[in-house]
């Protein structure tokens, strides 16, 4: 009876014990509960085979769709599955195998990379799994389709910037090539009377001229803030020095405006260089293909074949017969850094700006030349 007794004290002892076990093993389970529900996110959690143990409602939320699908010991890859054949999956389409073998391999590596992911009604999720130190895996998922929303709206802000800055830069160019182009004419043929006989009361009309051209370009300038600094130094060489060798030098000179063709063939024939001119590209290659010069003077804009284009096609005839290169100078109104950039990239030697002054033009032909 004794013994009897004894293991009726046992048993009362050890249901108390498993009450009380069961009790702290549902208490910890309702505080786990409590804190995943509080989480604003979706929440699951899996076992080692991948099978469901414990989510959120915020997780059955985001998957609203599948939902009905889960309950403890489902497996993860079938609610997928499913999903997919249901067409919860956009990405999934016309590539289903492949895409849940993707999914399925994320999942076993638990590493907790992120990915995104697209349901149905067009929501992005970032996903994210990984590894428990049991072998399940705890996963996590983030609606993130208003940070998309403003990944798009900024691209396409920037994209809109860009295109502004394009057509600014675009005006720029216009607005300089069309202001400085006659403006070059002006300062040029003023500089050339200037070089001339003239009374003393013709003398002080070109140098009012000169002196309007100089504010008019300082205007200009302005206008474009223009804060660049010519290359060439404004030193002046000696006239002989385009004449050293006791021939002229032979220049070919490029501009499609009549006026600046006449400033430049004025300052060159004063310099004692020999100068050849024509109106577009195409003239150029052509006038330098038979023409042997000793430098090449390179408008930029100019109809049928522009200047980035002749400059090409005369480096790429050179390179293919091995013929020595010949020094091209840009003259042009557009000056900007990106101008002098795509000139460089063309083969161009130097790059000078209009309006062209005459030590300026005759100091970027020395320093084109071989020494």
């Amino acid at each position: 009876m004794a013994a009897g007794l004894w293991q009726w004290i046992v048993r009362r002892l050890a249901g108390r014990e498993l009450a009380a076990a069961q009790a702290a093993a549902k208490l910890a389970r309702d505080r786990l509960s409590d804190a995943i529900e509080a989480i604003p996110e979706g929440v699951v959690f899996l076992d080692a085979e991948g099978r469901y143990i414990m989510w959120n409602r915020r997780y059955a939320e985001i998957y609203h769709r599948s939902a009905d699908l889960f309950r403890p010991g489902a497996r993860l890859m079938d609610v997928l599955r499913e999903g997919v054949r249901r067409g919860d999956y956009p990405g999934a389409v016309g590539r289903e195998a492949a895409w849940l073998a993707g999914r399925e391999a994320m999942l076993a590596a638990g590493t907790g990379e992120r990915h995104e992911q697209q349901v149905a009604d067009g929501r992005w999720l970032m996903i994210e799994d990984r590894r428990t130190s049991e072998g399940g895996s705890i996963g996590l998922r983030v609606d993130i389709t208003g940070l998309k929303l403003q990944a798009e709206a900024l691209e396409q802000a920037l994209a809109r910037a860009e295109a502004a800055s394009r057509a600014k830069s675009e005006f720029l160019a216009d607005m300089s090539h069309a202001l400085r182009t006659p403006l070059n004419g002006v300062a040029g043929l003023a500089q050339a009377l200037e070089g001339t006989s003239l009374e003393p009361d013709q003398r002080a009309l070109v140098t009012d001229i000169r002196a309007s051209a100089a504010e008019l370009e300082q205007l200009v300038s302005g206008l474009l803030d223009y804060e660049e600094i010519e290359a060439a130094s404004r030193t002046a060489p000696p006239a002989a020095a385009l004449g050293a060798t006791g021939a002229p030098l032979r220049v070919l000179v490029a501009d499609d405006n009549p006026t600046n063709r006449k400033v430049i063939e004025l300052m060159l024939a004063a310099a004692g260089a020999a100068p050849t001119c024509v109106e577009d590209g195409r003239q150029a290659v052509e006038a330098w293909r038979v023409g042997a010069f000793d430098v090449v003077l390179m408008d930029l804009r100019m109809p049928v074949m522009d200047g980035i284009e002749a400059i090409r096609a005369i480096r790429e005839e050179e390179a293919a017969h091995g013929r020595a290169a010949t020094p091209v100078v840009v003259l042009s109104a557009n000056t900007a850094p990106q101008d002098r950039a795509a000139s460089a990239a063309a083969g161009a030697t130097g790059h000078i700006g209009k309006p062209i002054e005459a030590d300026i033009l005759l100091a970027a032909l020395v320093a084109a030349l071989p020494a």
